[in-house]
């Protein structure tokens, strides 16, 4: 059950970091078209939906480090079939500082978690 609950949370953060990251660079930083901005929004949503998830002490850190970086081949493969390699690149560095920013964050805390 409890399973159930941080995948289910994992996807909210997906979901909220994807149209909060679109918004964003849609109409405040400079749009470069929807897609390409939905895209962007999508590595950044998977990125915190994934660290939500991968945030678990069952995880050993290889596992979160492999994961992770399946994770980026998915979305230059994605960004490479829909737009091109020059433009999937910066997704990966959205997605990359997600990921640390989150384990910095989690790095100050006493449990060495942002679940807990």
């Amino acid at each position: 059950m409890q399973k159930y609950v941080f995948m289910q949370r994992a996807l909210i953060y997906f979901f909220a970091g994807t149209s909060i990251s679109f918004l964003l660079n849609y109409f405040l930083l400079g749009s470069q078209g929807w897609e390409l901005d939905l895209y962007y929004g999508a590595a950044f949503g998977a990125a915190w939906g994934m660290a939500y998830y991968l945030d678990d002490p069952k995880f050993t850190l290889p596992q979160k480090l492999g994961i992770s970086f399946l994770g980026i081949a998915v979305l230059v493969a994605i960004g490479s079939v829909l737009f091109n390699l020059e433009k999937a690149v910066p997704s990966v560095i959205k997605f990359s500082m997600v990921f640390v920013a989150y384990y910095l964050i989690a790095s100050f805390k006493s449990s060495k978690s942002l679940r807990n």
